[in-house]
């Protein structure tokens, strides 16, 4: 009975889509997720808990004992050393997390809600429209993308450098550079579902634009934004760092921000100061890492070709045979066999 009952209760967990991609991954594809899902679970946690865990203020210069120094070595009161500027490496380290966390979230979801509306209206009703947003997407494929963020930086900021301010404005332009990605692929789904049969029905028994639209092909045509979204959060960081690093990021007094260490951490490097530098890198490479090999798994891992090629076993399971514990797969019976062995 217990059994019973708690198997559709794990069922229900296990068809969650992380934890459903995980299931199906084996050997190097699972490492690679794992890898991925631990990086960006201590990414998040630090940026959720970067009062309780940095030890300092993002823009504290003095503690009990007086000021802190500049370029000071680590030691055992400031364990990654200080910067150029006299801040605690570590504590700019994990408040820079919540900043690239808040960067990260205010870019996709704009993204999103603005890139997923436009590719359902132009792939839906096609004609001028259509061609219309087509072509402003690949205009703005056209330009750089660094370019174009720090120019709309600088037209959003207007010389601002708040805390919110810095961070709406490196996520608004960013935003704009990844709304073409969600209209194109939004399109191409709808236009390829708009014509399925479920949809011709719904226009024959009297459903209006809105409802087809809305119930019937946008739920089926989002199933790939996922991989979309780990993809482009990787290329937010990326983004709000190479910003931070020219000069058009988040002053050190409003937030701190990875980008902007590692801009004046540049004159330490010849003097012998590695530590101002190497920390603030290693945490964008670690977190870009993390995101990729997520997005990357899911990747393969939504194509049934990649997904078979890595579990050898599989495409049994997927033919419904079932197999024994102590019997071969490779010599277990499929449908093709079973109907030679009849004829």
């Amino acid at each position: 009975m217990a059994a019973t009952a708690s198997s559709p209760r794990a069922s229900r967990w296990t068809r969650l889509p992380v934890l459903a991609q995980l299931r199906q991954s084996v050997g190097l594809q699972r490492g690679m997720l794992v890898t991925g899902l631990v990086l960006t679970a201590i990414f998040v946690l630090t940026a959720i808990l970067a009062p309780a865990l940095a030890p300092y203020g993002f823009s504290q210069l003095r503690g009990h004992d007086g000021a802190f120094g500049a370029q000071q070595p680590p030691s055992a009161e400031h364990w990654l050393g200080t910067t150029q500027g006299g801040y605690d490496v570590l504590s700019r380290l994990i408040w820079g997390s919540r900043t690239a966390l808040l960067v990260i979230i205010v870019a996709v979801v704009a993204s999103i809600l603005v890139g997923v509306t436009l590719g359902l209206i132009s792939g839906y009703f096609g004609g001028w429209l259509d061609r219309t947003l087509v072509v402003i997407a690949d205009a703005i494929y056209a330009f750089p993308s660094l370019l174009l963020a720090i120019v709309l930086a600088i037209v959003i900021s207007g010389g601002q450098s708040s805390m919110w301010g810095g961070i709406l404005a490196a996520a608004l332009s960013i935003t704009v550079i990844f709304i073409p990605q969600y209209l194109r692929v939004t399109r191409a789904e709808v236009i390829r579902i708009k014509s399925e049969a479920f949809v011709e029905s719904a226009r024959v028994i009297g459903a209006g634009h809105a409802r087809i639209m809305v119930r019937h092909v946008l739920r089926n045509s989002t199933r790939t934004l996922p991989l979309i979204l780990t993809l482009n959060a990787s290329e937010a960081i990326l983004t709000l760092a190479g910003l931070g690093f020219l000069g058009f990021g988040i002053e050190p007094t409003a937030a701190a921000e990875w980008g902007y260490d590692l801009n004046k951490a540049v004159s330490d490097v010849t003097s012998g100061i590695w530590w101002t530098s190497v920390f603030p890198g290693t945490a964008i490479v670690l977190v870009v890492l993390g995101l990729t090999l997520v997005g990357e798994s899911l990747n393969d891992l939504a194509d049934p070709r990649l997904r078979k090629r890595a579990a050898g076993a599989e495409p049994v399971e997927d033919l419904g045979v079932d197999v024994g514990p102590d019997e071969d797969p490779a010599t277990a019976a499929t449908p093709e066999t079973t109907k030679e062995a009849a004829l």
